[in-house]
């Protein structure tokens, strides 16, 4: 999947101190505060083949550095959960 850009976009995440343009790209993301519970939301785009895959059962999948990660959703866009 790809980032993409999204009308409620307020910010950039920018690579950490140290890591290449290749390694880690600007991410465009909304900042966004919930009765004063912060969050970060990032949109990203499937492709025709993820498209595919997805609709014939495969499972999406989050990738994160570390040994954990903290408390996250997805979702999609227009359909509440």
């Amino acid at each position: 999947m790809k980032p993409t850009q999204h009308p409620s976009n307020n910010d950039v995440l920018r690579p950490p101190p140290g890591a290449s343009i290749e390694e880690c790209r600007p991410l465009a993301i909304t900042r966004v505060d919930d009765a004063g519970v912060h969050g970060v939301i990032s949109f990203w785009q499937p492709s025709d083949a993820e498209r595919a895959a997805i609709t014939a059962g495969a499972p999406v999948y989050i990738y994160t550095l570390g040994r954990t990660h903290p408390p996250l959703h997805i979702g999609v866009e227009g359909i509440e959960t």
